[in-house]
């Protein structure tokens, strides 16, 4: 999302008043935009004449004016004013002309918050904080200058301090929508969101026509889970400017979190053709298209958009994560732009490893910390949760660092669960690696890899004496900044080393382990002997059904006549259109198949009960969607591959001593079908009593698992210490 902010963030006037025979300002003291001396010399006339030029918007007649004036009276201050004013609404450097003002009008406090202007337009802030601040000694209900302040100071990450000046210009001029505006997005940034959206609003209703509130407004309401809203919101700034592209990628993002993705890449494309180097964009549009299964097309906007901002680390991320996607990606290539990622975003990075004081006891108490956006109702929070709540406190510390927008119910069981929670929201890089390394923390680990919301660059500062990633993502990191990578061997066979930048752990019983969701329904009977028939199930994200994927699955309907099958998270719109027709190519009729979109939980669960046997996708193997199944008494059919991302179904059913659904052939996978669909009363079997097979597997073993978890962490804790 992109907040906009004031097109200069900086107000002041230019006004006269009639002079009294002294040349001074009749009300002297009492407006804070009105100057406090004229030159005796400048005529009231003249002076009039500039102040007309300036409210009339003709800034090269007012600079050709003042300039006159300057060079005919140059004692006077208000000359150098106006000067300064034409000059600045021109976007010319104005510094010199008033420093000149201050130097003639000494205690004009409009004099002293003109000059911060000038010096916060060419990157002096810190000496524009010291000029606003005069200008407030002298009139210190001047709102302008507190306003000013407070954009300098929010400029300088003092929002606390920004936050002062922006309530302050309130209390002095209630009806100050730009103020309003910049406390809502200082608000926005301390994570304060009601407060942010009160104060939107509130600047809307002193000027509705600002097309940057009402984007705002939009923003904050997405991010409060009000996407409705949001989307009116973003709608409005477009109808007050339809050239606004920040406002059509923010009406992208909406649409894309409701599950409208078509309407998304339409929106993201409307934002390139206003802005055609719209980095997060073309980035924004690259997610879209690869959630619908376009992935070529993705992985062209994630090139463009680095492109257009070489440094973007989180468009690299993307391009990553899409590849293993791709079925026309080997792995050589893909490790090849893991190592690129490194290149660019990892390894300049490692001037700032230092070395760790960590105490090189073997034995001790260690201290791990776990970085993650996902500590929230996520499927890496379903396989994280049991490993916190069964660590053993006496031998490990557990520290938190939470990149969570908007925590929920499980945000609050990983802090109890935690020793020590830290939200790293609005945190640069440099702050979390020092906040880690100032914890003193052993193993650092990764629960994220390259999806959103990661903190890899923190990673690559190296803040921790040893690193590893494990659990969010199906590939290695690319950095050589982190020292291991958490698998078994069903997932990374032997030989997998060679695509991986860091080492292989592998856990001895079971990849991950799975607690289910407590609001999961009980079991339900075989639906197949009441229908006659068996239905297939695919509880995937449509992006994961590759070409192969649809060939294999046409072949297996093609084998059973009469089976049906069910395929959830597909949105409505062009991807069903392009896998109806393509199952129809396969001839496949459209009648054997049922889509359902995006469902709310208790009715995703519900699906379950309809469906006889799940099936695994090809490429991109199923992971919490192989677990519900599993335990809503649905075997999963899997075909493994030779990469982690084809297997980790397969390391599931290998854990749950389901090995014999997971084949090593197209034809061994349709002959598994069509044997279940023979034995009926077998398949039903399996279904009534597989829920309490699994809880005594090691699937759902939740202290042996974090045993060996915790083993792991000392086999490689021991050999730092002797390293």
């Amino acid at each position: 999302m992109r907040l906009f902010t004031c097109k200069t963030g900086l107000l002041w006037k230019l006004k006269v008043e009639k002079s009294n025979k002294k040349g001074k300002s009749a009300n002297k003291g009492k407006s804070p935009s009105k100057p406090a001396f004229l030159a005796a010399t400048l005529p009231q006339a003249e002076c009039e004449q500039l102040v007309a030029l300036f409210n009339a918007g003709r800034h090269v007649e007012l600079e050709n004016r003042a300039r006159m004036a300057c060079e005919h009276c140059p004692g006077s201050g208000f000359a150098w004013k106006a000067l300064g004013a034409s000059l600045q609404m021109q976007g010319k450097n104005a510094l010199a002309v008033f420093q000149k003002t201050t130097e003639l009008l000494p205690k004009d406090a409009e004099a002293r918050n003109n000059l911060g202007n000038a010096l916060k337009a060419i990157g002096q802030l810190e000496d524009a904080v010291a000029s606003y601040a005069q200008a407030l000694e002298i009139n210190p209900a001047y709102a302008d200058a507190h306003y000013n302040l407070g954009v300098t100071l929010h400029d300088l990450g003092r929002l606390d301090d920004a936050l002062i000046h922006y309530r302050r210009a309130l209390e002095i001029r209630p009806v100050f929508a730009d103020a309003c505006f910049s406390l809502g997005n200082v608000l926005k940034a301390l994570g304060q969101l009601d407060g942010a959206l009160a104060s939107y609003r509130r600047s809307l209703e002193i000027n509705p026509a600002k097309a940057e509130a009402h984007g705002n407004l939009g923003i904050v309401l997405q991010e409060l889970g009000q996407l409705d809203g949001a989307v009116v919101s973003f709608r409005r700034a477009l109808e007050i400017r339809p050239d606004f592209a920040e406002a059509y990628y923010n009406l992208g993002n909406a649409l894309k979190d409701q599950g409208h993705l078509e309407g998304a890449v339409t929106s993201y494309a409307r934002a390139l053709e206003l802005k055609p180097c719209f980095a997060e964009a073309h980035n924004n549009l690259g997610s879209a298209l690869q959630e619908l299964g376009q992935l070529d097309g993705a992985l062209a906007s994630y090139a463009q958009a680095l492109a257009c901002k070489p440094d973007y680390a989180e468009a690299h991320s993307n391009l990553l994560f899409t590849l293993n996607f791709h079925p026309g990606k080997g792995r050589e290539e893909i490790f090849a732009a893991c190592r690129e990622y490194d290149a660019r975003f990892g390894l300049p990075h490692r001037e700032q490893w230092q070395p760790h004081g960590n105490s090189r006891d073997a034995h001790r108490r260690l201290r791990i910390g776990y970085v993650s956006p996902d500590f929230r109702r996520h499927a890496v929070a379903y396989f994280a949760e049991p490993i916190f709540a069964n660590h053993d406190k006496s031998r490990v510390e557990i520290f938190c660092y939470a990149e969570v927008k908007r925590e929920d119910e499980y945000s609050e069981r990983f802090r109890h669960l935690a020793d020590h929670w830290h939200s790293t929201v609005g945190l640069s890089d440099d702050a979390v690696a020092q906040m880690i390394r100032d914890h003193r923390i052993d193993i650092l680990v990764d629960l994220a890899g390259h999806t959103r919301g990661n903190r890899l660059s923190v990673f690559a500062r190296k803040p921790a004496p040893l690193q590893v990633t494990y659990l969010g993502y199906p590939g290695s990191t690319g950095l050589s900044a982190m020292d291991y990578r958490i698998t078994d061997r069903h997932a990374d066979p032997e030989g997998s080393e060679a695509y991986y930048s860091e080492r292989l752990l592998r856990l001895p019983d079971s990849l991950c382990c799975y607690r289910p969701a407590a609001d999961m329904p009980e079991t339900s009977p075989l639906p197949a002997l009441e229908h006659g028939y068996l239905t297939f199930g695919s509880f995937n994200n449509a992006n994961k059904i590759d070409p192969q994927t649809l060939e294999l699955w046409a072949a297996l309907l093609r084998a059973l006549p009469t089976a049906r099958l069910m395929m959830l998270v597909v949105p409505d719109g062009e991807t069903r259109l392009r896998l109806t027709r393509r199952f129809a190519e396969l001839g496949i009729d459209a009648q054997r198949l049922a889509f359902h979109g995006k469902l709310p939980a208790a009715e995703f669960f519900r699906k379950f009960r309809e469906v006889d046997l799940a099936l695994d996708p090809v490429l991109v193997s199923g992971g919490t969607t192989t677990c519900e199944s599993l335990w809503m008494g649905v075997p999963v059919l899997a075909l493994a591959g030779e990469r982690f991302i084809t297997r980790v179904s397969y390391s599931f059913l290998s854990s749950a001593g389901l090995g014999d659904f997971a084949a090593a052939t197209a034809e061994g996978y349709v002959r598994v079908a069509a044997h279940l669909a023979e034995n009926l009363p077998l398949l039903a079997e399996i279904r009534a009593g597989l829920r309490e097979h699994l809880k005594a597997t090691p699937l759902t073993d939740e202290a042996s698992f974090t045993r060996n978890l915790e083993n792991l962490y000392r086999v490689i804790w021991e050999k730092w210490c002797t390293s």
